[in-house]
């Protein structure tokens, strides 16, 4: 090999990241995916001709993709089109309760004002400033680092800020940091799911997570064209930089020899051999031996009672009435612990889950709603058992209608039976991401010392590397975009000391 070769098993946003650093390197790159395009999770539907967004659905931390597209001489604004959004989300508890959370702070502060009274609006503004407190801690001290420890965060954090323990408060969990901030029960709820933004309990997760609220405040945008255009912008990229992208067929095994990842064998029989491998798949996977009995010990054993939530999902094309959809909407049940619950401690479907839809033919500003059908995902919080057993028809068949009766009572008619769509449930999410259960954002970030049990980028054995949402920094399109920044590195900076 005159270059020397990487092999990345995952075109998601980890494994294409990564891809792109490396080729722009002059490394020889190539990516194997099974599926036949580019983006892993974040993944479109066909339902009839029109193409849905299936996966995730919300772009922030633009600064993580300008620095990437920077990195390899380009520019993000010639490759994406982008648009900020003045409504971050609708909220909705049933058809009179009904909260818009917007981009600026002050609008925000004068919708809760006319929605829960003065007081809260006020206490709105106090969390804000807690939550960008305990972003700044946090992000160059942990969400950066290659591998942090507990000790070593202390130690930054504390030399940065001597006060700056103090704007984290790992220990408490976010609902019981929500409960000093908000009294009202539903400005709890909604800013509570934010835990579900990396799959976790609300009643479980630290209150660092209140962070997301600043990313928030930062900026929210929309993709022309679908959040699709994301790993296609980097695909492209990637293999201008002489990156081979082998869509279509799946690694069979990573080979090992003399006790170092020496390349993969994939499905056609097919040997390519490397210098170092990246995977960018679930390490659940790798802990499993799907991909060789010798990689089991390669990365920490994951607990299946702690994976991340999984979701049913409905991807539609189908007509709605009633209710103004927004972009992005949030519809929430009556018993948010209760949702949890059945979650995390039973294994079961909720009785009544709360409901998010993306409507994608909408802005973020109300208008009229669009001649004929619409482009919808609707999703709700499902257990990650996918591997265990498949909901049955009864039980899917109830949650949909709990889902459907929530829905009317908001004001919105939606047939979620409809035969026009696609229906995804944990099994099928299991089937896409091997050893997962269907989870869908690798362990869940439940207790404080969850982040700190991540993998980084380098596995336990030499010349394999991990990318992707299951490993730190964590899940979302900007974090697994970060992982694959921080694999590409762990690379470089090992290769070079070989040559030395």
């Amino acid at each position: 090999m005159s270059a020397q070769r990487i092999v990345i098993i995952g075109a998601g946003m980890g494994g294409l990241t990564a891809g792109l650093e490396l080729a722009h390197q002059g490394l020889e790159v190539h990516i194997v995916d099974k599926a036949g395009a580019p983006g892993g999770k974040l993944r479109e539907v066909a339902v009839g001709d029109a193409k849905i967004d299936a996966g995730p659905t919300v772009f922030t931390m633009r600064w993580i993709f300008e620095a990437l597209f920077s990195a390899v001489g380009e520019r993000l604004e010639d490759h994406l089109s982008l648009a900020p959004m003045q409504i971050l989300a609708r909220h909705a508890w049933d058809a009179e309760q009904r909260l818009d959370l917007y981009a600026d702070m002050q609008r925000s502060h004068e919708a809760i004002a006319a929605f829960a009274g003065g007081a809260e609006a006020d206490r709105y503004v106090a969390f804000c400033r807690q939550a960008q407190k305990t972003y700044q801690a946090l992000d160059t001290s942990f969400m950066r680092d290659s591998r942090p420890s507990l000790t070593q965060l202390i130690s930054r954090v504390t030399r940065e800020d001597p006060r700056g323990l103090m704007h984290i408060t790992p220990f408490a969990s976010l609902w019981r940091a929500l409960g000093k901030y908000f009294k009202d029960p539903r400005l709890q709820q909604l800013f509570g799911r934010y835990a579900t933004y990396c799959g976790s309990s609300p009643f479980l997760a630290p209150a660092t997570l209140m962070l997301i609220a600043h990313v928030e405040q930062e900026g929210v945008w929309m993709v022309d064209g679908g959040m699709a255009r994301i790993p296609e912008a980097l695909a492209k990229l990637a293999q201008a930089r002489g990156a081979r992208l082998h869509s279509g067929v799946a690694v069979q095994e990573i080979l090992v020899k003399g006790g170092r990842a020496c390349g993969v064998l994939l499905d056609n029989g097919e040997r390519l051999e490397a210098d170092a491998v990246i995977s960018n798949t679930d390490y659940a996977a790798l802990a499993a031996g799907h991909y060789g009995a010798s990689l089991r010990t390669s990365v920490p054993q994951p607990q299946p009672d702690q994976r991340s939530l999984s979701a049913i999902t409905w991807t539609l094309n189908t007509r709605t009435q009633g209710f103004p959809l927004l972009r992005h909407n949030v519809f929430f049940n009556g018993d948010y612990a209760a949702e949890f619950e059945a979650i995390f401690a039973r294994g079961a479907l909720p009785a009544e889950p709360t409901i998010y839809i993306c409507a994608q033919d909408r802005a973020d500003i109300d208008s009229d709603p669009p001649d004929g059908s619409e482009r919808l995902l609707c999703l709700v919080n499902a257990p990650a058992r996918g591997d265990q057993r498949a909901f049955d028809e009864s039980e899917v068949s109830q949650c949909r209608s709990s889902a459907q009766k929530l829905l009317a009572r908001c004001g919105l008619q939606l047939n979620l039976d409809t035969e026009a769509g696609v229906m995804t449930t944990p099994a099928h999410f299991e089937h896409l991401f091997p050893a997962s259960g269907g989870g869908l954002y690798g362990q869940a970030t439940h207790g404080w010392q969850a982040s700190f049990r991540r993998p980084g980028a380098r596995s336990q054995m030499p010349g394999l590397y991990l990318a992707g949402g299951s490993v730190h920094p964590g899940a979302g399109v900007p974090m697994a975009s970060l992982s694959g920044r921080l694999a590409a590195a762990a690379v470089l900076q090992d290769l070079t000391s070989a040559r030395r």
